[in-house]
């Protein structure tokens, strides 16, 4: 299969939005990665969502409204993966610090460095760094 440069549509950002379970754990979850808020919605004094910004990535985090029932699992083969430039081990450690529970240590990938968490509704992150 050959590598295309040029596509049809030309995206200038992407910007995932995940519907979770409890929002202000979520939220504590992503600013203990690093991510800060960039925005908020509210409604009659209720959040209801946020814009979370860490560099120029973006992520957005909405209260799940129940209407398709409490019992539906999230996460279920979504991974959102995250590079960056700083010292994936500092980073590790900072999280950890923070209360997040590591899915796996940093460790060595055959395009880095990396170590994985998971988000309290069930979302997969893996953070990394290339060599």
């Amino acid at each position: 299969m050959a590598t295309t440069t040029e596509t049809a549509l030309q995206i200038k950002e992407l910007l995932p939005n995940y519907t979770v379970n409890d929002l202000q754990k979520s939220l504590a979850f992503f600013e203990a990665l690093g991510f800060a808020v960039d925005e908020r919605m509210e409604e009659k004094g209720t959040l209801l969502g946020v814009m979370l910004r860490a560099g120029e990535a973006r992520i957005g985090l909405s209260q799940d409204d129940w209407q398709k029932g409490r019992d539906r699992q999230k996460g279920i083969g979504t991974r959102l993966y995250v590079t960056t430039t700083q010292d994936i081990d500092q980073l590790a450690a900072r999280v950890k610090k923070a209360g997040i529970r590591l899915d796996s240590e940093a460790h060595d990938t055959e395009w880095g460095r990396a170590f994985d968490v998971t988000e309290p509704s069930g979302f997969k992150v893996t953070i990394s760094a290339h060599m």
